[in-house]
C-alpha cells in the first residue's frame, strides 16, 4: 500500500533558494531585548510583505512500491526541505522574559526559534535544539538592562500555567567492564527537580515540551528524564493464573516469537510484552503459581530493569551464577511439574530438547488448546490487512517458478524415510512428497512477494506447501489484490485462507507420503502430522536465500552506497551542529538520519530500530532512544550509531562510532583494538570449507590481549529487502562460508556505565586468487559493501602495524571515491567526507597536565 501521509513540517533550521515552509508567529507582542517596542514595529514593517504560512507539504515515494507504516512503526516521520541556515530574518515575536528572583532567563515564545548569535544582533534563525551556551553572560546582562518601564509598555498577557509531569532519572552504576556482572540502580527524582532556584518552575504552553527542542531544553535545565513505560501487571497475572489453574499448570511459558518463529513480531503477537511490559526482542516470560520471571541476556538487562514492575523477577541469563538460557532455568525448576506453552510458538528442536531434560525428572510439557494470553488480552490488536506486493525481477534476480522448481527437485531427491534395518522396498507412505515452509522470509523469497505485517520487515503471515505436483499458499484473501491473484495463478499456486492450514494437515490432503518440515517449525505442526507423516530436515530454502545471486549482490552494492550517502550527510550535519554549540539528543539524531535515508532512491523503511547512543547508553548493545528519555549527545564520550535502511534492492546494517571532542587514552586504546579486529576479519583469506566460527577469533584477538571482550556475536547474515538477521551463516555458526554469502563484521567493546564502541560493515564472500592452492583450488575472502568512512580520531598510531595503517587509509579513500559523485549537491557533506577521508591518525600521548591528543 502507499506510505502514510507525511506529517506537517517540524521547524528544522533550514532555508535555501527553494521556497521555505515558514512558521506562523503568535500575536503576542514583546519588545526586543535592548530596544523599544517601536524598534520591533519597524523591524516587522520591513517584512510585512512576506507571507507566513504553514503548509503541510508532501513528498512522493521514490520507490515503485511502498510498505505500510509498520515498516517504520516506531519512528516518527519528519520532513524537511534543506539544511542551510539563514539568519537575516527577524521573527515577529521575541522570547519573553521569565520573572525570577535571580537574573532573567530567556524563555521561548516559540520553541522552534533559536538564536544563532548574541541577542544584541537582529540576526535570527530557526535552530535545532535550544542548547546554545555561548554568550550566556551577555544575555544575562542584557536581561538586567531591560527596565521595568520598558516592560510596562508591553501589554501583559496572562497565559495558563502548564505543570510538567513528574520525571524520573535512571542512571546505571559503574560496574565491571564485562556486561556479565552488570547491575543498575535507579535514583528517583520524582519528588524533587534540580534547577538553579531549587524549585520547579512552571512552563508556558508555547514552550511545549513535546517538541524536539522544548523537551531537550527542559531536560537540560532540570536534569530529569520522563516517566518510564512501566506496565502494571498485577491484574493480568491474576487473570493468567486463573487460566493456569483451570489447566492444572504449575508454570506457563510466554515466548517472544510468533507461530512462524519470527524475531520481530506484529503487535497482535506481542504476548510476552502484554503480560510483562518488557518490549525487548529477546527473552521469555515464565509465570508460576506465585512468581513471575523474565529471562533475557545481557543486551536487555537494563531495559528489563526499567520496564518490569514489582511483580517480576529478572533472571540475567549468562551472568555468573545464573542459567545460560531460559531452558536451563526451566530444567532447574520444573521437577514434577506441568509446564504449559502454546505449541505453535515453540520450535520443534526446542521442544525435543526440553522434553528430553524434564521428562526424566517427572516434568511434562502441556499444550493448552487455546493460548492463555489470548484468553485474557483485552483489546488485543487485530492482524494487519495490508495487501502483499510483488518484488520485481530486476531486484530478485530469479523468477519465482525457477525457485519453486528447485525446491521440488530437492524434495524428489530426498531418500524415503525407512528404518536402517529394513530390507524391504519402501512403501508409498515413506516417500517424501512435499515440504511445508513456515518461516515468513523464506515464503517471501520463494514467491518474490513482500508484505507489511511486521515492523521493519517486508513480510506477510502465510504458510506455503510445496509438493512435487502442487503448490498451496495459505494466505488471507483480503491481502491478495487482483494483480497478485493473477500472478499466483500464472505460477500455478493455489491460494487458501491462512487458517485452513490445520485442516489441510489433519486430513492429509496431499495424499500418501511424508511432508518435510524444518527443525524451526512449530512443535504443534509435528504433533498434528505425527512421526508417521513428517520428516524433519534442515530447510533447503534457508540455504537458497543465504546465497545471493549476482543481481542481489549488485543491488546490495547500490543500496549500501546510497545508505552511505545518507550516513555521511547525517554525520556531516551532526558534526557541524555540535561544533556550532547546539545540544542534540540521541533521539533527534536518529530522526535526522532517518530523514536523510528517506530521501534516497528505493527507500522503503528502516531495517530495525535506530541505535543512537551516547555516553553510558552506548555501552548497551541494543539501546534505542525514546523521545522523552533520550540523552544529550556528549562530546566527551564516543557516540555510537547502529542503523540501516530497507531498500527495494537491499537491506542495510551499518555501525560507526564517532568522537566529537578529545578522546582520552582509554577510549583510544579500546577503539584501536576494536578496529584491529575489524580489519582482521575484513582482510581474512581462508580456504573453502571454513566456517564463520573459525574466523571469529580474528575479531577478538586484539581485545583478548588486554583481557577485553564483547558478549554478542561478531556478525550475522542479512537479506535482500528482507530481514536484517538471516541465517544460517555468521561468525557464530559452524556453517561453511561460500561465495554469495553476506555477513556483517561488528566487533565492539563496552565500558559499562561509561561508553561503548562498535564498528560494523557488511561483507560479501568472494573467491580470490592466491599464489598457492595447497588446501584446494578455492580460496575465499571478503568484499566490503559498506561505504562510510571510519573516523581516525580515536586511533592510537603506535598500536597499528604498517599494513593496518595502509588499510584504514585505503578504506577511507575508497569511500571518498565512491561517494564524491553522489554528494556534488551537498557541499557540507562533501567537505566533511573530504576531510575525514584525508585526516591523519590521531596520536594519544602524555602531555602537560595529563593526556593530550595530537593531530597529524
Amino acid at each position: 500500500m502507499p506510505p502514510p501521509p507525511p506529517p506537517p513540517p517540524v521547524c528544522f533550521p533550514f532555508g535555501s533558494k527553494k521556497e521555505k515552509r515558514r512558521l506562523s508567529f503568535s500575536s503576542m507582542s514583546v519588545p526586543p531585548l535592548g530596544g523599544s517596542a517601536s524598534q520591533l514595529e519597524r523591524a516587522q514593517s520591513q517584512h510585512s510583505k512576506v507571507s507566513f504560512s504553514s503548509g503541510s507539504g508532501s513528498r512522493s515515494s521514490t520507490a515503485s512500491r511502498s510498505t505500510s507504516s509498520s515498516m517504520t512503526a516506531s519512528v516518527d516521520n519528519l520532513t524537511f526541505v534543506t539544511d542551510s541556515e539563514k539568519y537575516d530574518e527577524v521573527p515577529k515575536e521575541l522570547p519573553p522574559l521569565e520573572k525570577s528572583g535571580k537574573n532573567g532567563r530567556l524563555q521561548r515564545s516559540n520553541t522552534m526559534t533559536g538564536t544563532k548569535k548574541s541577542t544584541l544582533s537582529n540576526r535570527w534563525g530557526y535552530g535545532w535544539g535550544l542548547g546554545k551556551q555561548r554568550e550566556k553572560e551577555k544575555e544575562a546582562e542584557l536581561t538586567r538592562e531591560m527596565s521595568q518601564s520598558q516592560r510596562s509598555k508591553t501589554p501583559s498577557v496572562d497565559l495558563p500555567v502548564y505543570q510538567p509531569p513528574v520525571r524520573h532519572n535512571s542512571q546505571s552504576t559503574q560496574a565491571s567492564r564485562t556486561t556479565q556482572n552488570t547491575q543498575s540502580t535507579h535514583r528517583s527524582k520524582s519528588t524533587h527537580r534540580s534547577n538553579r532556584s531549587g524549585h520547579s518552575q512552571a512552563l508556558r504552553p508555547n514552550e511545549s515540551s513535546s517538541t524536539l527542542v522544548g523537551s531537550s531544553l527542559e531536560r537540560k535545565n532540570t536534569f530529569a528524564d520522563s516517566l518510564r513505560d512501566v506496565v502494571h501487571t498485577s491484574e493480568r497475572l491474576a487473570e493468567l493464573r486463573k487460566q493456569m489453574e483451570k489447566e492444572q499448570l504449575d508454570f506457563y511459558i510466554v515466548p517472544n516469537e510468533d507461530a512462524h518463529g519470527s524475531e520481530y513480531v506484529a503487535e497482535s503477537d506481542k504476548r510476552r510484552e502484554y503480560i510483562s511490559g518488557f518490549s525487548g526482542s529477546a527473552g521469555q516470560a515464565i509465570v508460576s503459581k506465585t512468581e513471575a520471571y523474565l529471562i533475557t541476556d545481557s543486551r536487555y538487562w537494563l531495559q528489563a530493569t526499567e520496564q518490569l514492575d514489582a511483580n517480576w523477577k529478572l533472571v540475567r541469563a549468562g551472568a555468573q551464577g545464573e542459567p545460560k538460557d531460559w531452558i536451563d532455568w526451566l530444567v532447574a525448576h520444573a521437577q514434577s511439574s506441568r509446564v504449559g506453552i502454546d505449541g505453535r510458538m515453540l520450535p520443534y528442536e526446542q521442544a525435543i530438547l526440553i522434553n528430553s531434560k524434564i521428562n526424566p525428572m517427572g516434568g511434562k510439557l502441556v499444550y493448552p488448546v487455546q493460548n492463555l494470553i489470548d484468553l485474557i488480552w483485552k483489546g488485543k490488536p487485530t492482524r494487519s490487512k495490508e495487501p502483499v506486493f510483488l518484488q520485481p525481477i530486476q531486484y530478485s534476480g530469479e523468477e519465482a517458478h525457477s525457485k519453486i522448481a528447485e525446491v521440488q527437485t530437492w524434495v524428489k531427491n530426498q531418500p524415503p524415510d525407512i528404518p536402517s534395518y529394513s530390507r524391504s522396498e519402501p512403501k508409498p507412505s515413506q516417500y517424501q512428497v512435499g515440504t511445508l515452509i513456515t518461516a515468513l522470509p523464506q515464503i517471501a523469497y520463494l514467491l518474490n512477494l513482500r508484505g507489511s505485517d511486521i515492523p521493519f520487515n517486508p513480510l506477510f503471515h502465510a504458510y506455503l506447501f510445496v509438493g512435487i505436483d502442487s503448490v498451496i499458499l495459505f494466505l488471507e484473501g483480503s491481502k491478495v489484490p487482483e494483480n497478485i491473484a493473477s500472478y499466483l495463478e500464472k505460477l500455478k499456486v493455489t491460494r487458501r485462507d491462512y487458517s485452513e492450514i490445520w485442516a489441510f494437515l489433519r486430513k492429509r490432503e496431499w495424499g500418501e507420503g511424508k511432508i518435510i518440515i524444518s527443525p524451526q517449525s512449530s512443535y504443534t505442526i509435528s504433533l498434528v502430522l505425527s512421526h508417521y507423516r513428517c520428516s524433519v530436515l534442515p530447510s533447503h530454502v534457508e540455504y537458497m536465500i543465504s546465497v545471493k545471486n549476482d543481481t542481489e549482490l549488485k543491488g546490495l552494492r547500490r543500496a549500501y552506497t546510497r545508505d552511505g550517502v545518507a550516513f555521511v550527510q547525517f554525520l556531516a550535519w551532526l558534526d557541524e551542529k555540535l561544533y556550532a554549540g547546539y545540544d542534540i539528543t540521541e533521539w533527534e539524531a536518529a530522526q535526522r538520519l532517518t530523514e536523510f535515508r528517506r530521501k534516497q532512491e528505493h527507500f522503503m523503511g528502516l531495517a530495525y530500530q535506530n541505535i543512537s547512543a551516547s555516553g553510558p547508553n552506548a555501552a548497551l548493545p541494543h539501546y534505542s532512544p525514546r523521545k522523552s528519555e533520550a540523552r544529550m549527545i556528549d562530546k566527551h564520550t564516543p557516540y555510537l550509531n547502529d542503523s540501516g535502511g530497507q531498500y527495494l534492492d537491499g537491506t542495510c546494517d551499518t555501525t560507526r562510532t564517532i568522537h566529537f571532542g578529545r578522546p582520552d587514552a582509554e577510549q583510544c586504546e579500546a577503539f584501536t583494538r576494536v578496529l584491529q579486529g575489524h580489519i582482521a576479519i575484513d582482510t581474512a583469506v581462508f580456504p573453502e570449507g571454513t566456517s564463520g566460527r573459525q574466523l571469529d577469533v580474528l575479531a577478538r584477538r586484539a581485545l583478548w590481549k588486554e583481557g577485553y571482550n564483547y558478549l554478542h556475536g561478531t556478525g550475522h547474515g542479512f537479506g535482500s529487502f528482507l530481514t536484517v538477521h538471516e541465517g544460517p551463516q555468521g561468525f557464530s555458526s559452524n556453517v561453511p562460508l561460500v561465495p554469495g554469502h553476506v555477513v556483517t563484521n561488528e566487533p565492539g567493546f563496552y565500558n559499562d556505565g561509561k561508553w561503548g564502541i562498535r564498528i560494523e560493515s557488511a561483507l560479501a564472500v568472494r573467491r580470490v586468487t592466491t599464489r598457492g592452492e595447497y588446501n584446494g583450488p578455492i580460496w575465499l575472502s571478503f568484499e566490503r559493501l559498506t561505504c562510510v568512512p571510519i573516523q581516525t580520531r580515536m586511533i592510537k598510531d603506535n598500536m597499528l602495524t604498517k599494513e593496518e595503517k595502509a588499510w584504514i587509509k585505503d578504506h577511507n579513500a575508497e569511500c571518498f571515491k565512491k561517494l564524491k559523485p553522489l554528494l556534488q549537491n551537498d557541499k557540507r557533506a562533501l567537505k566533511w567526507l573530504d576531510r575525514e577521508s584525508k585526516r591523519e591518525i590521531g596520536l594519544a600521548g602524555p602531555g602537560p597536565g595529563g593526556v593530550t591528543i595530537e593531530w597529524d
